[in-house]
């Protein structure tokens, strides 16, 4: 299969990779963020004696965190 040759300028893609690189770090900051803010609530649900569903949360933001590490490299898998 031809794999056909970028034509992009150089200043373009230096822009592109600076901007998804920004991307990138925001993504695995909000993925820290989101687990200790779950831990938190975890920890004052549990001083408060209250049961609530915080697993679940916790769940959706590891997932998260999986989908933005993950991205990077399945993109380059399927497009190498």
């Amino acid at each position: 299969m031809p794999q056909p040759k970028s034509n992009a300028p150089a200043a373009l893609t230096n822009k592109v990779n600076t901007v998804l690189g920004i991307v990138a770090w925001a993504g695995t900051a909000a993925g820290v963020a989101g687990v200790l803010i779950t831990g938190a609530m975890m920890a004052v649900s549990v001083k408060r004696g209250e049961s609530s569903e915080h697993m679940s949360r916790l769940g959706m933001v590891l997932g998260g965190c999986v989908l933005v590490a993950t991205a990077g490299p399945l993109v380059s898998f399927v497009f190498a």
